[in-house]
């Protein structure tokens, strides 16, 4: 079984759910640098993620990012920037996503705004203004290929943006903004893995399957321990064939 052994990682929306699920598992794959990103690190949502951090000192490091706002994002990676060493970033892992739960008829000019700024322009500017940090650590292996223990980054995306699979479905569930945020994102994956392949580094987008957390709800299929286990055996295994490909947590292939 292919295991994850990425030195450091940066994870957005790390505070609940699954990004702090990923934090938790990265600790248990022996990553030495865990940034655990989130927009609220004081507040009573990331109390969970504080005793994390107070558990893991040196290792897991709780940064201030909002991904909707670009100068916060700036503001992160002075921080991290300072606490990263000549190896770099090795992975970044795009979690952060907020869910109006909308239809087609009742979805405002406030909700699209709030979906596209979240899920799609927060990963693109949280990726352009990280990136020098990511191509140290593709440079800094001194290895051939494409990995996530070299260089990767992770959009978290949802079999919800699979246009094939939407336009299968008789009554969808009303995720109008979110879908179309995600199908978006997606696309992000694609034109990131063209302009990223010459400094081999690895972009995917990922489906954690229909999760049982805040956004996902009580009536989803699989909870966060069985999400995350699975994607990690996935991030582990990924090389360049994978690169700009769009998976879920058991390592299928999505339709787009």
């Amino acid at each position: 079984m292919a295991t994850l052994k990425a030195c450091s990682a940066l994870v957005t929306g790390a505070n609940r759910g699954l990004g702090l699920e990923i934090v938790k598992q990265l600790l248990e794959a022996l990553c030495s640098q865990i940034f655990a990103a989130c927009r609220d690190p004081d507040g009573t949502n990331s109390e969970a993620l504080r005793e994390l951090a107070k558990k893991h000192p040196g290792v897991v490091t709780i940064v201030k990012l909002d991904v909707a706002d670009p100068c916060s994002i700036k503001e992160s990676v002075k921080k991290v920037g300072s606490l990263l060493g000549k190896n770099g970033l090795n992975l970044i892992i795009n979690n952060a996503a907020v869910l109006p739960q909308k239809s087609m008829w009742s979805t405002t000019v406030e909700d699209m705004i709030q979906a596209f700024n979240t899920n799609v322009m927060g990963p693109l500017f949280v990726i352009r203004e990280y990136l020098p940090y990511l191509r140290a650590a593709a440079k800094a292996s001194g290895k051939p290929g494409m990995s996530c223990d070299k260089a990767a980054v992770i959009n978290m995306s949802t079999n919800s943006s699979s246009m094939s699979l939407v336009a299968a479905e008789t009554e969808p569930f009303p995720l109008f903004p979110y879908s179309i945020s995600k199908a978006g994102l997606n696309m992000l994956t694609v034109y990131t893995a063209r302009d990223l392949k010459a400094d081999e580094i690895l972009c995917i987008s990922i489906h954690p399957g229909y999760v049982k957390t805040d956004m996902g709800g009580d009536k989803a299929h699989i909870d966060t321990r069985t999400s995350v286990e699975g994607m990690m055996r996935v991030f582990g295994s990924l090389t360049e064939k994978q690169h700009g490909g769009f998976m879920d947590y058991t390592g299928k292939t999505m339709p787009w």
